[in-house]
């Protein structure tokens, strides 16, 4: 299948069976269950069992309309991240997969391509080696989005995990996404108390290019999609450059006092297609959202 954009990937522990179900229920656009870093050393095959008997369920045919179910599974150099794949290749599957610690691209299809796996793909970009070849990485053939780990890169890299130590990686994140026109989403906010933080840092990241980003809490859901959402002064002028281009029909054209070319009508296209995913789009013209 291929994948939507997401604005929100929402994780939850893969060992707490418990909170799948709230978790599919705070609106997120995607929910990712952690095989991962989310689950201690001991308690790997407990988890990913529990994933597989919910996946089963959740493929039943009888559940309801559900957000997309990704598995963020172990580091495929692992035991457990080889156990992970090989559970997901012959049992029930999840929308996509998210693979940690990728440095080189011919690791992602070195381990799909072992155990037959055909999912959508999501390399978490979190070592310095995967940031070196993060557009080889985006270029693997499945991979339809790159997810920006800011903490584990923050860890090898010996910087402080905050905006300006990262800003050059989260740069190089988008170009590589842009380069092979995925999305690229950003790592979670820590902090799920103080709201206006995680308003800040989503502000500053959707500015920078990013589709979406990940969350570890459902309180963060509706923050991040009010600031992902473009304003409704946004879909105006969205509206308005895409109806004068139609009129124009492919010519040069003024808007409000400014010259309309093709990159200003494509951006505007993309604030209605996100426009449309928040809902806020009314009267769009046929196409818009392409």
């Amino acid at each position: 299948m291929n994948l939507p954009t997401f604005r929100s990937i929402l994780f939850v522990p893969g060992d707490r069976p418990d909170r799948y179900e709230k978790a599919l229920a705070a609106d997120a656009d995607a929910v990712c269950i952690d095989l991962e870093d989310a689950v201690a050393e001991a308690r790997k095959a407990e988890a990913r069992e529990a994933v597989m008997g919910f996946l089963q369920g959740s493929r039943s045919g009888d559940s309801p309309r559900r957000p997309c179910l990704v598995v963020r599974i172990n580091d495929p150099a692992t035991d457990a991240g080889c156990y992970d794949l090989r559970a997901i290749a012959d049992g029930p599957q999840p929308d996509a997969v998210m693979v940690p610690m990728v440095r080189r691209a011919v690791e992602v299809a070195a381990a799909l391509e072992k155990t037959g796996i055909r999912l959508p793909v999501l390399p978490l970009i979190e070592t310095a080696g995967g940031l070196d070849n993060a557009v080889g990485i985006g270029a693997v053939t499945g991979v339809e989005g790159l997810v920006f780990g800011g903490f584990d890169l923050a860890l090898e890299l010996g910087a402080d995990p905050v905006w300006e130590p990262l800003l050059y990686a989260r740069s190089r994140v988008v170009h590589a996404a842009a380069m092979n026109r995925v999305p690229a989403y950003d790592m979670p906010s820590r902090d799920f108390r103080e709201m206006s933080v995680l308003r800040e840092e989503a502000r500053r990241t959707r500015s920078l290019g990013f589709a979406g980003k990940t969350a570890i809490h459902p309180a963060q859901i509706p923050v991040i999609h009010e600031v992902y959402a473009p304003s409704r002064e946004e879909v105006e002028r969205a509206l308005a450059i895409v109806e004068a281009d139609r009129g124009a029909e492919g010519g040069a054209v003024g808007v409000a006092g400014r010259m309309v070319d093709r990159p200003v009508v494509e951006a505007a296209r993309r604030v209605l297609e996100r426009a449309g995913k928040a809902g806020r789009v009314d009267g769009e013209p046929d196409g818009a959202g392409g």
